[in-house]
């Protein structure tokens, strides 16, 4: 089957179902969605809505989400909140929550996160805790947060040990993606969301790396290739979650590129203007392609497939694209020891046999991270 025969449900969207019982959900994938929401939010049977935003969606997209709530007879308030990855924090976890509670969200409304990873983890980690348990709907803003955070119920905040280390799994009711809204997002975000996308193709699906290798630009130019590829990137995330949502087994190849990607998100202190969350896993995924090679498991020649692909997207490849540098092999060795995927003290990396052949490795020798890295930042 080629993504191209991906099934439409209408001349205007895609959907992707996630199969979890009583807590099964739909993801909605096209143009224009935003614009029929109110209607489509207002099914889910709730009397009022809070809607969590930042600063910059918030003026382009919260007045047309609100009118087209309001209309369907919704209570709708807002909050807008900074944006950026600091906004993910105890700080702002409280802002949200006592926000909700102003408002009287019961546990039969809804919280709107209309934004990017960052509000759409931060709002539905809100909702998981605010009266033990409100319902929320994903509306992402982001190519990131379409294909990745959006999508398999994982909500949180971060802490001055790591990112995400806070949280809880609490599954949306409904995901609308318009991918519409990324015509106006930045070219640093969409590269960097289009890292998650290239993620899925490395994972397990071959097939997938090589249409995007030869479709990636009507991805970025907004065509029919853009459609598809969120639609693909969230059936393989789906797949992936209703076999394992508490991330007990096979969910943890989702974190591929990750273990290094949050250590330099932390190195950085979560600045933006240094890296952003896709750019720490495109560096990641060439990482861990490399040192997969480096430990005899895959290919040379698979791991630099993979780097050649992400730069030629204009994504960092490499430690030392770093702006101001990704500090020291044992500052980088500490911030992965922080990381969600240690078990027992001991690291868990993702690693690769060839693309579209990743395996959970437990039991990686501290000393081969030690060699690999100092080779990695010398380069």
């Amino acid at each position: 089957m080629t993504l191209s025969s991906a099934r439409m449900d209408s001349p205007s969207f895609i959907t992707v179902p996630v199969p979890l019982g009583d807590r099964a959900y739909e993801i909605l994938v096209g143009r224009g969605l935003i614009e029929s929401a109110g209607a489509r939010i207002a099914s889910l049977s709730a009397r009022a809505t809070a809607i969590v935003t930042d600063e910059h969606v918030g003026p382009l997209y919260a007045s047309a989400l609100t009118a087209s709530l309001e209309a369907q007879g919704l209570r709708v308030s807002v909050v807008t909140l900074p944006p950026g990855e600091a906004t993910k924090s105890y700080a702002g976890l409280e802002r949200v929550c006592d926000a909700m509670l102003a408002a009287r969200i019961e546990r039969g409304d809804l919280v709107v996160a209309l934004g990017g990873g960052v509000i759409g983890d931060l709002a539905g980690f809100a909702a998981a805790v605010v009266r033990r348990g409100v319902r929320f709907v994903q509306v992402p803003t982001t190519l990131l947060s379409q294909v990745d955070s959006s999508v398999g119920g994982k909500t949180g905040i971060n802490s001055r040990h790591g990112k995400n280390l806070v949280g809880a799994f609490h599954q949306p009711s409904l995901v609308i993606a318009d991918t519409a809204l990324l015509d106006t997002l930045p070219l640093r975000e969409m590269r960097a969301g289009y890292a998650e996308v290239a993620k899925y193709g490395l994972i397990d699906d071959a097939r997938f790396f090589a249409w995007c290798e030869a479709n990636w630009q009507g991805v970025f130019a907004g065509g029919p290739e853009r459609d598809e590829a969120v639609a693909q990137s969230c059936r393989a995330k789906a797949a992936v979650v209703v076999r394992d949502e508490h991330e007990n087994g096979d969910r943890a190849l989702l974190n591929l590129g990750h273990t290094f990607g949050h250590a330099l998100e932390k190195i950085t202190a979560y600045d933006s203007t240094r890296l952003v969350h896709g750019e720490g896993v495109a560096i990641g995924l060439a990482l861990a392609f490399r040192f997969s090679a480096s430990l005899g498991l895959c290919p040379p020649a698979d791991a630099e497939r993979v780097e050649a692909h992400l730069k030629a997207v204009g994504l960092p490849t490499r430690l030392s694209q770093v702006p101001g540098g990704c500090g020291t092999v044992d500052a980088l060795l500490d911030a992965m020891a922080q990381d969600k995927k240690v078990k027992g003290g001991a690291l868990i990396f993702i690693l690769a046999r060839g693309i579209g052949q990743s395996f959970i490795a437990p039991g990686i020798a501290a000393d081969e991270v030690r060699r690999f890295l100092t080779g990695e930042i010398d380069a």
